[in-house]
């Protein structure tokens, strides 16, 4: 194609560039919840949530239980009033809307299946409710099935099917509808952990396949953090700390973060040094300092919490080389993992740290055991500061 022609062809519109911008923006912002608010009585259960969800994005809700996570996945649904604040999905309002009118399918984590039904009756069930033609809604409960794999087992009732593939057959009934938002309540809970791992991945590969936008609760950090595009932890009813699995947790913004994702290891301590590139801690858990290879920006004696993960850890019998970041301890537990251990190492000033060792790390030393005196180490990239 010639250079003056490369701006248009015959009969084909050119979107501007503000058109171009404008898809843009609809695309990040595809599920947007402003200022939601929940109460039930005088007890906020949601505290003015702000959230953006990209259009074919996996995002997961993830705390305890109690902390708002399910409310806000039924307000969606429409399952649950909103007290204020606004959901929009694909720039439309979701306040007027009953659920069975909103372009949302929920997947409940009891699969709710009906029991008396076959495979393809279930998947059929609301498409019937719709008033959708027979020979479209067969090829469609067809597709369906297919798409998770559970074509050869239609005439099958669900008590006939395991566990894992009642869960298809649920996410079949649920995307048939071509939702413009799918939502997930705790999906593997049903499922043993062995069965749960595998499943996972062969749901991302679903919904990467279908393409549809999807937000999932769960309580399950390994599953959010295997699953998710991004992630959103929650506490009392609030983000607590939103980014990709990889952020939130080499990153944690808080303690209340760095405890909930994964396990780590914090250390309290104060300010003596703050720089651009390096903050140095004293700390009364380590007989030297602590030295984070980012500064804070903060006054000199702030007190500062630095977390530092099991696998950041390494374990010797030699004291390190080196003025920070090191203690030296007992083997007070071994919990062996397989692939690697966990040891538990009670220091001289009674801390406990806990450090991750691989197999393969432990052929290359004389592996301690119980009552062992050894050393942690760790490198100045491996703590993150925390001011709150």
């Amino acid at each position: 194609m010639s250079s003056d022609q490369s701006g248009a062809i015959a009969g084909t519109a050119v979107p501007s560039p503000g058109l171009n911008a404008a898809a843009g923006d609809a695309a990040e912002n595809f599920v947007q919840i402003v200022d939601i608010v929940k109460k039930f009585g005088e007890t906020a259960a949601v505290k003015g949530v702000n959230l953006s969800v990209k259009k074919g994005e996996l995002f997961a809700l993830l705390g305890s239980s109690g902390c708002g996570k399910s409310t806000l996945l039924r307000m969606l649904a429409g399952l649950e009033s909103i007290t204020s604040g606004k959901i929009l999905i694909d720039g439309e309002d979701l306040a007027q809307l009953p659920p069975y009118r909103r372009p949302v399918n929920m997947m409940f984590q009891s699969y709710a299946l009906f029991p008396h039904m076959t495979v393809e009756a279930n998947v059929a069930f609301g498409l019937k409710q719709e008033g959708v033609p027979k020979s479209e809604l067969k090829d469609r409960v067809q597709t369906a099935l297919d798409l998770v794999q559970m074509g050869r087992f239609a005439k099958r009732k669900p008590h006939q099917l395991s566990g894992g593939q009642q869960q298809r057959v649920a996410l079949a009934r649920s995307l048939v509808k071509r939702p413009k938002l799918l939502l997930l309540d705790e999906p593997m809970s049903a499922l043993d952990k062995q069965i749960r791992q595998r499943t996972q991945i062969e749901l991302v590969n679903i919904l990467d396949k279908v393409g549809v936008t999807c937000m999932m609760v769960t309580h399950d950090q390994e599953e959010a953090m295997t699953m998710a595009d991004r992630l959103a932890v929650m506490s009392e009813g609030e983000i607590v700390q939103l980014g990709t699995p990889h952020e939130v947790y080499e990153y944690p913004n808080s303690r209340f973060s760095a405890e909930f994702i994964g396990s780590t290891n914090l250390f309290d301590g104060n300010v003596v040094e703050d720089e651009p590139d390096h903050v140095f801690i004293e700390t009364p858990d380590l007989p030297v300092r602590l030295y984070v290879s980012h500064g804070i920006t903060g006054p000199l004696g702030m007190p500062v919490t630095i977390s530092v993960r099991p696998e950041r850890i390494a374990l010797t019998r030699k004291p390190p080389e080196g003025a920070y970041n090191w203690g030296k301890g007992v083997v007070t537990n071994i919990a062996y993992m397989g692939g690697y251990s966990l040891y538990h190492v009670k220091l001289d000033a009674g801390k406990t740290v806990i450090a991750n060792v691989t197999s393969l790390a432990l052929t290359e030393i004389d592996p301690p055991t119980w009552g062992d005196e050894v050393y942690v180490r760790w490198s100045a990239s491996a703590g993150v500061v925390l001011t709150s």
